[in-house]
């Protein structure tokens, strides 16, 4: 998810950014015939994108963008398997490495290789034998720390999995629900990827013994309990650890006013876990021509240039401009957990139901 979701947007918005909700005329609909000149896009609360660069694809293509926002990415994901037989729209975006074989097994996308594909980072492709979807972005998840707070009370902040069970981070870490957050559950893959199928219990043990706080989702996790947001309220959070993602540093400073000369959080860069976003065609899709047309768009330079200062997550075609404010505040991990879709299928539903009696209960 981009803060996804995911990616930022939360905080992102309430600092001033302007987010594109919709664009096209008021009552405009997709037509059964495939004719239609609306594309609709179904995606997580976190999808953005530049009003300029929108409309230079509708002046090019003759399509009318229309955006729905469903929220969560397993929110958004669950809700359009069961509406698949007469879905909502004809592009889905946001459905992540996490979740993908969800999606795939439930039939929710019909092949189309996408115009460009072959310039995507190879690492990023998945589902290539298919085509059913089409990598768009790329993030880690990672734990974020509030640089005041540890100057401060003059401790080292975490740099792995393993510190943060150490008793000097007693208290201080809130992640999110694995259940029914994106980053919640990237991260419980994380630790799964780090210690193992039969290792990762014993870890999440002694992480909740440590004094771990769950919360529901990424925006109160970061925008409410971490101390370190400067989301504008009026009351900080207490936790100064937070589970969000490597691109949050970079959000942090370009949205402050004025900006600082270095961003006021740090990434523990040994807490990252890799996530991959994809679109993907819906089965059914009224405009199918339309969201062929889209998806091509969405692996363009133009769009992947811009998509990383709006959803801050990285692009994944080859040649894509980074911004400087990523490589400055939030470079990728270098070595970041990850885990072969093919593994996240066969234990994802086992380990989230193990997770949540072992944590919540």
């Amino acid at each position: 998810m981009s803060i996804t979701g995911r990616q930022f947007a939360a905080v992102a918005v309430g600092l001033g950014m302007v987010t594109l909700s919709a664009c096209g005329s008021p009552g405009s609909t997709s037509g059964s015939g495939g004719d239609s000149r609306t594309v609709t896009l179904v995606s997580h609360d976190s999808w953005a994108a530049s009003k300029s660069v929108i409309s230079a694809f509708e002046k090019q293509s003759g399509y009318t963008v229309k955006v729905l926002k469903d929220g969560d990415a397993g929110q958004a994901v669950n809700k359009a398997i069961l509406t698949k037989d007469n879905p909502q729209g004809d592009v889905f975006f946001g459905v992540d490495n996490t979740l993908l074989s969800r999606a795939l097994d439930n039939g929710l996308f019909q092949p189309y290789d996408a115009k460009g594909s072959d310039l995507i980072v190879p690492e990023y492709r998945a589902d290539q034998a298919g085509h059913r979807v089409t990598p768009i972005d790329s993030g880690d998840i990672c734990v974020n720390y509030d640089k005041a707070y540890f100057s401060a009370h003059k401790l080292t902040p975490p740099q792995s999995f393993d510190d943060l069970v150490k008793p000097e981070y007693k208290n201080l870490l809130v992640t999110e629900n694995a259940s029914t957050s994106s980053p919640g559950l990237g991260f419980l893959l994380g630790t799964a990827a780090k210690y193992g199928k039969t290792g990762w219990p014993d870890y999440w043990k002694k992480l909740k013994a440590n004094g771990v706080k769950v919360v529901d989702g990424w925006e109160q996790a970061y925008n409410q309990e971490f101390s370190g947001s400067a989301s504008g309220r009026k009351a900080k959070g207490d936790r100064p650890l937070v589970v969000s993602y490597a691109s949050s540093p970079p959000a942090e400073v370009i949205y402050a006013d004025p900006r600082p000369e270095t961003a006021p959080t740090g990434v523990a860069s040994g807490t990252c876990f890799r996530q991959i976003e994809y679109a993907g065609l819906l089965s059914n899709a009224h405009n199918a021509k339309g969201g062929k047309a889209f998806l091509d768009f969405l692996i363009t330079k133009r769009f992947q240039d811009d998509m990383p200062l709006n959803m801050y997550v990285y692009p994944v075609v080859e040649g894509a401009q980074v911004p400087k404010e990523f490589t400055e505040y939030g470079p990728q991990a270098k070595n970041p957990e990850t885990m072969a879709p093919a593994t996240i299928a066969a234990n994802r539903d086992q380990w989230v139901k193990s997770w949540t009696s072992l944590v919540l209960k």
